[in-house]
């Protein structure tokens, strides 16, 4: 039996003015039984993301960053503990009501792209203003500017096999930008590139970043993760370290 109970979410203090976390874990454990034994995929990690940050979150395969990728993403939820997403508690919402989040507050960017080779570059970037009911011409109009953004507008006719790889990337960050989300998650944004063409991407997201983006790397890369502002370090399902990238790099 899973001996962690459920908490229920502290009320900030009342006269308090500082703003919330957009991200805030509490307490976050993810179990798993395979067979008698039990595996803390996430084992109590504990972490707030605020507005406009540039974070990575950092750690080798088996150390839990995909499964926080996951719960941050609204891919998935807890086991125990609370996420508390831009003041909205996630951890127990339904599968439609997870879907809704994900389509209106994060932007996700994908290793692999996952554009649809016959859509159209603008059709690519539509397709979650599609599902979230948008009109025809807010949405093309959002389309093409977050293409714009990207440096790919006058190419919004294209299909994704008619990109090179980092174009594609960039197609699937303007996908993210298009519904104005409070969260840009990218999930090993570089993993998938030649080194020039990573470096561009990456270059991309700081530019995000500045603009006040507020950007989330998943990667195993300790390369790709220093290009962030702040790095979080996992290791078996525990949160190892929190700080800025400097304090960072002197212990790597």
């Amino acid at each position: 039996m899973f001996p962690f109970p459920k908490k229920k979410a502290a009320a900030p203090p009342a006269a308090s003015n500082v703003p919330h976390p957009l991200i805030d874990l509490r307490d976050i454990y993810k179990i798993y039984q395979m067979g008698d034994m039990e595996v803390r995929a996430s084992d109590g990690i504990s972490l707030q993301v605020r507005r406009g940050e540039f974070v990575s979150i950092v750690g080798k395969s088996g150390s839990g960053k995909s499964t926080i990728m996951n719960i941050i993403g609204a891919l998935d939820v807890p086991t125990s503990g609370e996420y508390i997403l831009d003041g909205v508690d996630v951890s127990e919402m339904t599968d439609d009501e997870l879907a809704e989040i994900r389509n209106k507050t994060i932007g996700f960017v994908f290793q692999q792209y996952n554009l649809l080779p016959r859509q159209t570059l603008l059709e690519n970037v539509e397709l979650p203003l599609i599902y979230a009911g948008m009109g025809r011409k807010e949405r093309t109009e959002r389309s093409l500017a977050a293409l714009e953004r990207v440096g790919l507008r006058e190419k919004y006719k294209y299909f994704p096999p008619q990109l090179s790889g980092g174009q594609q990337q960039r197609v699937s960050i303007a996908r993210a930008l298009a519904g104005d989300p409070s969260l840009i998650l990218a999930d090993e944004p570089t993993g998938a590139l030649d080194s020039r063409t990573g470096r561009e991407v990456l270059d991309f997201l700081k530019q995000l970043n500045q603009e006040g983006n507020t950007v989330v790397i998943i990667t195993h890369d300790t390369s790709i993760a220093m290009e962030a502002r702040r790095v979080i370090k996992l290791s078996d399902g525990k949160k190892i370290f929190d700080g800025d990238v400097k304090d960072y790099a002197a212990i790597v």
